[in-house]
């Protein structure tokens, strides 16, 4: 009896699932129908294409391919509930639907807008959880302040530096990480599927970081466990910088497209953007190499090395920019001064010149 149960449970939450797929799909369905049915709430290109049955067709076909899929298969395990298992589902689906039907492409385009905005609320969900770890665990009890710490409250709440140090270190990879996908998608011109899985990608290793800071500031003694609680937090930095890295990267390939000139091969912050996609990457193997190297790597260090990185990288952003300014300055001196003898010359005579 149990096992016939068991066995009719797998088809009815089958059948529940695909109901839930095929309703959402009508709703979204109801959505692009009023929308083409009030033009102006579509976009600018669609709103001047001659197309527009086609466009409607063509998003339709694609929101309704998965819901059509499940109303099947609602009807099967409906009228097969105590044979069907999901294994038959699922080599029955596959037998009769070929896989062209769930093609992938991964240059295809995808909403820029959508991107950033999908990446923002991820970034601030993050500081958000930072933030309350800082404030609910971090705050001394008044009881112990006037019992231990002689009623000073800066005593007592330098009871809690290694977690203040560790909140600050964490929040600034948070920002500058966050600067540099804003600086990244201010040169991108159009995003695609590829990119967006990268993006993605590098989000969720985004969401590590409050992970990375409690290990950071629970294990923040001389201890085996402190250093590899630095390593785990040099792991997730890495993967978090090098998606980003690997944005670019997929960008690069196709710049006519994807990019704008400043940003390509030769443009003035092609440079600058290798720079900053580089810098976390290059920072976090070298931290996760140093704790093998040097048994004295402490959570302080690391962590105050978070904090200057990013005033290093603007340091050296300033410092190139006033290079750069005085080559330039000297090159157009020299250059005067060429054109002035070349001008000099050609107002002499030809027996001034020749003696």
């Amino acid at each position: 009896t149990a096992c016939l149960i068991s066995l009719l449970w797998v088809p009815f939450g089958i059948f529940l699932f695909s109901v839930c797929a095929v309703v959402i799909g009508l709703i979204q369905a109801v959505i692009v129908v009023y929308g083409f049915y009030h033009p102006h709430l579509l976009n600018q290109q669609i709103q001047v294409s001659e197309n527009q049955n086609f466009y409607k067709r063509h998003i339709l076909k694609i929101i309704l391919r998965g819901p059509i899929l499940c109303f099947l298969a609602a009807i099967f395990s409906f009228f097969f509930i105590p044979l069907v298992s999901s294994s038959t589902y699922q080599s029955t689906l596959m037998k009769h639907y070929s896989l062209e039907t769930f093609s992938f492409y991964l240059n295809e385009p995808l909403s820029k807008e959508r991107v950033e905005a999908f990446s923002d609320g991820v970034y601030a969900i993050v500081a958000t959880l930072l933030i309350l770890d800082i404030c609910e665990d971090n705050v001394p009890d008044p009881r112990e302040v006037g019992e231990n710490f002689h009623g000073s409250l800066l005593e007592a709440l330098s009871e809690y530096g290694p977690n203040y140090l560790a909140y600050f270190g964490s929040f600034v990879t948070i920002g500058l990480l966050w600067f540099v996908h804003h600086s990244l998608f201010l040169y991108v011109t159009k995003a695609t599927r590829l990119m967006g899985l990268l993006n993605i990608l590098s989000l969720a290793f985004i969401g590590g970081l409050p992970l990375a800071y409690q290990l950071t500031s629970e294990f923040a003694e001389k201890s085996h466990n402190e250093i590899e609680a630095i390593q785990v937090s040099c792991v997730i930095t890495f993967f978090a910088s090098i998606f980003q890295f690997a944005i670019w990267t997929t960008a690069l390939l196709h710049e006519r497209e994807t990019l704008h000139p400043f940003a390509r091969y030769g443009g003035k912050e092609h440079a600058f953007m290798f720079a900053k996609l580089a810098l976390y990457p290059c920072v976090s193997l070298g931290a996760f190499f140093l704790t093998c190297l040097l048994s004295e790597f402490s959570t302080e260090i690391f962590h105050l090395m978070q904090i200057v990185i990013p005033f290093a990288f603007l340091a050296l952003r300033i410092f190139v920019r006033i290079s750069l300014t005085v080559i330039k300055s000297v090159m157009s001196l020299s250059r005067r001064k060429v054109v002035l003898l070349e001008e000099e010359e050609a107002c002499l005579s030809p027996t001034e010149t020749h003696s």
